[in-house]
């Protein structure tokens, strides 16, 4: 198979071979089974760069890209049709030549307090340790509960669990969406608010990524698609995206509708959270790139440039 030629008697689905990555890759190969059952669908399970290196933070190894880019590399050299991502995970810009062809629905898109002793994140006594591997999670916690210990926790879902288990963590801070995917649900002793904890762009939201010029791929994905949550996922790129979003940036945003109108919140920090800038804007669902970089814009009138600046310089 490939690009310019390609096999109209199958899809093959590139995906990374964590369990989680394989629940989403196997979703979207369900989804496609049922669609198109004259059609073979199959998964090229694949380990990235991003899994490979685990005893460093992300944000120090040159972020969520390292998850992908074997991914790209199996479409551009005709081995797969498109790929399954976490839409968190998923740079704000794609590389030249592909495309994102469907924003799938929501799960619940908040972050979980997984911990074995309490039930909440108020209930932890001074001193907690809590692991989490995203920057964004980190200055929330700091700048809320200053008085806990947070330390680096990388590896997939069932490595970090295993690491909780095992005593290393009081608790940790997981994405919901993927316990829930998993049956891991009860492993949540609470879900954060997005006062608590505000949801990093497109958590919860899974993108299918397929090669620009393939027209017949696009239109293939396209029933995939669900246009309320596209609409919020695009403001929440693009607020990150015109803040220069990356693993190197605290940075969250979350958009949902709400009577008739596009609801954005975001912030912009540094990591040890003494210096968090928030705002929130609403506008119409089909102005969502406009809402996000609006209030991209509102924050750099308030001094996140100088944030964001100081994490520049720190880098």
């Amino acid at each position: 198979m490939n690009s310019a030629n390609p096999d109209q008697s199958r899809i093959v689905i590139a995906s990374r071979e964590s369990r989680l990555a394989m629940w989403q890759a196997e979703h979207v190969r369900g989804r496609l089974a049922e669609l198109y059952p004259q059609r073979k669908v199959e998964i090229l399970g694949m380990t990235t760069r991003g899994d490979q290196i685990l005893d460093r933070p992300l944000s120090a190894i040159g972020g969520k890209g390292l998850f992908i880019k074997e991914l790209e590399v199996a479409m551009h050299n005709g081995q797969a049709d498109l790929a399954v991502h976490s839409m968190k995970d998923l740079p704000m810009d794609l590389p030249d030549g592909f495309v994102l062809g469907a924003i799938s629905s929501r799960e619940n898109p908040c972050d979980a307090f997984v911990c074995n002793r309490f039930a909440d994140l108020d209930d932890l006594p001074a001193k907690a340790v809590i692991g989490t591997s995203s920057l964004r999670r980190e200055a929330s916690l700091r700048a809320r509960y200053p008085e806990l210990v947070i330390r680096s926790l990388r590896g997939n879902l069932d490595t970090r669990l295993r690491k909780l288990d095992a005593g290393e963590y009081d608790a940790i801070i997981l994405a919901a969406a993927g316990l829930i995917r998993l049956g891991l649900a009860g492993r949540i002793a609470s879900l954060l608010t997005p006062e608590q904890s505000l949801p990093a762009p497109g958590q919860g939201v899974l993108g299918i990524e397929v090669p620009a010029q393939r027209a017949d791929l696009i239109a293939l994905v396209a029933p995939l698609n669900d246009p309320a949550v596209a609409r919020c996922v695009l403001a929440e790129r693009a607020f990150s995206r015109a803040l220069g979003g990356s693993c190197q940036i605290p940075l969250a945003a979350h958009a949902m509708l709400e009577n008739g109108q596009l609801w954005l919140r975001g912030f912009v920090a540094t990591p040890d959270g003494r210096q968090l800038l928030a705002g929130e804007l609403r506008g119409a669902p089909e102005d969502s790139e406009s809402v996000g970089r609006g209030l991209a814009q509102s924050l750099r009138d308030q001094g996140a440039g100088a944030i964001l600046d100081q994490l520049s310089a720190g880098q």
